[in-house]
């Protein structure tokens, strides 16, 4: 069985969290200093080179201007009923 970092369930909050970025017109560097990091730890995250927990979920979230509860739901409602990890 794959990690759960590599799984297409995970790269779709993956894709959804690029997506806003781009949407809202942030650039990588601009998210780093959004939420602390550097450009270099956006880009692993954006690369699913390092996974994102979810209290990070919510900060990148917020720093794009978004209401994590209401992306988080969004999401969810793009996946399988069953799912494992």
């Amino acid at each position: 069985m794959p990690r759960s970092v590599f799984t297409e369930a995970y790269a779709s909050v993956v894709a959804a969290l690029v997506a806003l970025r781009k949407e809202k017109r942030v650039s990588q560097v601009e998210l780093g200093k959004r939420i602390g990091r550097t450009q270099q730890f956006v880009s692993y995250v954006e690369h699913c080179e390092r996974r994102i927990d979810v209290v990070e979920f919510y900060v990148i979230a917020r720093a794009l201007g978004a209401d994590p509860a209401t992306l988080f739901s969004q999401l969810t409602r793009g996946l399988p009923p069953e799912l494992k990890i």
